[in-house]
């Protein structure tokens, strides 16, 4: 749709949809640099991977971040509840499961209930992924047993519990949720 040249271009100004949040800018999204502070250390048993969260929406149960993964090896093997959409910004990585390798400007989609054994290979210093999540991973073993779960509302917790440890203002979290 095209407005002809001669229409005057007005903002919308009619009410707003009852219920609906705010727009959600962030500047720098994709500066891979940053300030190390925004990088959230997955956990104790995941030495060398952090994730930096750009968006959390606990009503939908979906979180995107990027994550940084800066060793070689088994990352995690887990299953997902809902779906993925995943784009490599840096290095490379690939699901033991299959022969693709998602690699510096690639885009992947991983289907709800797949089960994946995420490895970032001995040639790469650096992997950084941006991940669109719907739903929980459920970490599992090669048997399919659950040894842990995470999801939105986690997600949450380890980035407030981290931004304050790193003196980070927790209003930073707050602006990152929908």
């Amino acid at each position: 749709m095209t407005t002809p040249a001669d229409e005057k271009v007005e903002p919308y100004s009619g009410p707003r949809l009852y219920g609906m949040v705010d727009d959600m800018i962030t500047p720098g999204a994709l500066d891979l640099d940053c300030d190390e502070r925004l990088w959230v250390p997955q956990g104790e048993h995941s030495p060398g991977v952090e994730f930096r969260p750009l968006m959390f929406q606990p009503g939908e149960g979906k979180f995107v971040n990027l994550l940084r993964v800066r060793r070689q090896g088994i990352v995690s093997r887990h299953r997902h509840a809902g779906a993925v959409q995943a784009f490599t910004l840096r290095g490379r990585w690939h699901y033991l499961e299959y022969d693709w390798w998602a690699e510096e400007g690639s885009f992947a989609f991983e289907p709800p209930g797949d089960i994946h054994t995420l490895e970032v290979p001995a040639d790469c210093n650096e992997m950084i992924t941006l991940f669109i999540t719907t739903g929980a991973y459920m970490y599992v073993d090669a048997d399919f047993v659950t040894r842990g779960i995470e999801d939105v509302f986690s997600k949450i917790e380890k980035t407030r519990a981290h931004y304050e440890a790193v003196g980070l203002d927790l209003a930073l979290v707050d602006d990152l949720i929908r």
